[in-house]
């Protein structure tokens, strides 16, 4: 299996969670380089799926990381967003992973934004398949209600199921069939420590792996 991606660009997209060294962005790159693939990686703070829809900023970081090369950060800094139409321009991937939840999710609000969300995540899946890639889908993890960004099990929830329906023609990664509620500690209710990180990366490459064996 492990040369199911051998020979296949890669392209990942992340928010939050792929945005920092200690983060998803070395872990999963590191699978998949290790498999055969050529990995390009970037992640930005806060990053909803428009914001790779058309050029804006984020407030709070981004990151990137090409193949053997170690991640670079810009952290706590506003910088310009990635869109995906010149990632896929400079990169020319085989294969789309994103990993996308947390910052549509409305944690903390009544309701979910159904249609907010589906808007957007239809507009990047659509762009993708307009460049003859494929793609993959990596939904929220588990987090914690008590803690600022009120993430709360029922919420996090009810958003994997509806990403799950809304992001075809990408397939869809469930990650909180990874872990149960709690396993996996969090810093600040969201974001993983780094074992938790290490362990939802290696996930997310064996399910790609799994999928691109059965592919070919």
């Amino acid at each position: 299996m492990a040369g199911a991606v051998a020979g296949l660009v890669i392209l990942v997209l992340g928010d939050s969670h792929m945005a920092d060294a200690k983060y998803l962005i070395t872990p999963l790159h590191d699978a998949l380089e290790n498999a055969g693939a050529t990995v390009h990686s970037y992640g930005m703070c806060g990053a909803s799926a428009d914001a790779w829809l058309q050029r804006t900023t984020v407030s709070c970081g981004r990151a990137q990381r090409h193949e053997r090369q170690p991640a670079q950060t810009e952290a706590n800094k506003q910088a310009y967003t990635w869109t995906i139409n010149e990632l896929i321009e400079k990169h020319h991937p085989n294969l789309v992973i994103v990993e996308a939840g947390d910052a549509m999710g409305g944690y903390g609000s009544p309701q979910l934004p159904k249609a907010w969300i589906y808007n957007q995540v239809h507009s990047l899946a659509g762009r993708i398949q307009a460049a003859n890639a494929s793609c993959i889908w990596v939904g929220p993890i588990w987090g914690a209600a008590n803690s600022p960004y009120h993430k709360d099990d029922a919420r996090v929830r009810e958003l994997s199921q509806f990403l799950s329906q809304s992001v075809a023609p990408c397939s869809y990664v469930d990650s909180l069939q990874f872990a149960r509620p709690g396993q996996w500690p969090t810093t600040d209710g969201q974001h993983l420590t780094s074992p938790g990180y290490q362990e939802w990366g290696r996930d997310i490459a064996g399910v790609v792996l799994q999928r691109a064996q059965i592919r070919r």
